[in-house]
């Protein structure tokens, strides 16, 4: 079935109901015009649903990877509220409802969903309670259970941040970078001293932009300048000149999507900016932020956040 009317999957579902032996659909319903019926949708609705065996067993469990290695495959961006693969699929975000899974998931999911190889994730919101921060702490090892006063100060921070323009939904490494600070295990791995970024408009009519960071790393004080095609990456690059040095698995650690969020339009150029940094390690990726009336200083923020997130877990998995 075509999608056009976005009923390819509930036709393919009716048509093995009412009897059909073979189906004909794509994985993730690619397709033209507006796709295919998805396989990644009707497959564990006849197996779950169904009950209507059609894949070898413990093969469903690879579900959620073949759709993301497919997007990969196709230089298409996964969609996150696809069903049963998708990011969101099983995602939770309000203080009651993170509570309520934590004790009893059938009554908010549909199904687990290791079934198909995904996984439950809960994000941090101006909605969250303690519970949602417990939760999500121990995703990264940190167990609050037994410290309401230190949950209830991290909670305490996200609301205050969220309320000056942060989300933590899409930056799960900021967040996991102020759980540890809070709780006294971020490793320093280098302290700012200072940076400055000039942009310069050259004669015919191109752009360069320079930065100087100034870096303490224990007591070796580190002056490094770069070049780059923007703020930011000028930015960047004189960071990893200081520090790389030191941190070799740094040049492990990429840069992968970047994202400026107006948040008060009516202030003209005088608005708060958001930003969000997207990094990869090759085997992971992860989400930083930062917020100023300054742009170059938000992207710091989220800039920094990225580098020790990444050098944090690169050791780690050394």
């Amino acid at each position: 079935f075509h999608n056009d009317s976005g009923c390819a999957v509930a036709n393919t579902v009716i048509a093995v109901k009412k009897g059909i032996k073979m189906i004909q659909g794509t994985i993730n319903g690619y397709g033209e015009r507006c796709g295919n019926a998805d396989l990644c949708q009707i497959i564990p609705n006849l197996e779950i649903k169904l009950k209507k065996s059609c894949l070898k067993e413990d093969s469903l469990k690879h579900l959620t990877n073949l759709s993301r290695f497919v997007s990969e495959t196709a230089n298409q961006i996964a969609n996150p509220s696809q069903p049963f693969v998708g990011r969101n699929a099983f995602t939770h975000k309000g203080g009651m409802h993170v509570s309520g899974v934590s004790k009893l998931p059938k009554a908010f999911e549909h199904m687990d969903p290791e079934i198909v190889g995904n996984t439950r994730e809960i994000l941090i919101s101006e909605l969250s309670g303690r519970k949602s921060i417990i939760l999500k702490a121990k995703e990264f090892g940190v167990n609050l259970e037994n410290d309401m006063k230190k949950a209830s100060e991290i909670l305490n921070r996200v609301q205050n941040l969220e309320h000056k323009g942060y989300q933590f939904e899409a930056a799960d490494g900021s967040f996991e970078l102020l759980v540890k600070e809070v709780t006294g295990v971020k490793k320093k791995f280098f302290k700012l001293e200072s940076f400055r970024v000039l942009n310069e408009k050259k004669e015919d009519g191109s752009m360069m932009s320079e930065a100087t960071v100034k870096v303490l790393i224990d007591e070796n004080r580190i002056i490094e300048t770069a070049e780059g095609n923007g703020p930011v990456n000028a930015l960047d690059r004189a960071l990893r000149k200081a520090i790389e040095s030191c941190y070799p698995a740094l040049s492990r650690i990429t840069l992968t999507d970047f994202k400026v969020r107006v948040l008060d339009e009516k202030k003209g150029t005088g608005a708060v900016v958001r930003v969000l940094i997207e990094s990869s390690d090759g085997k992971k990726s992860w989400g930083t932020i930062g917020v100023s009336e300054n742009i170059i200083e938000a992207s710091w923020q989220a800039l920094e956040d990225s580098i020790i997130y990444g050098l944090m877990h690169v050791e780690k998995n050394k």
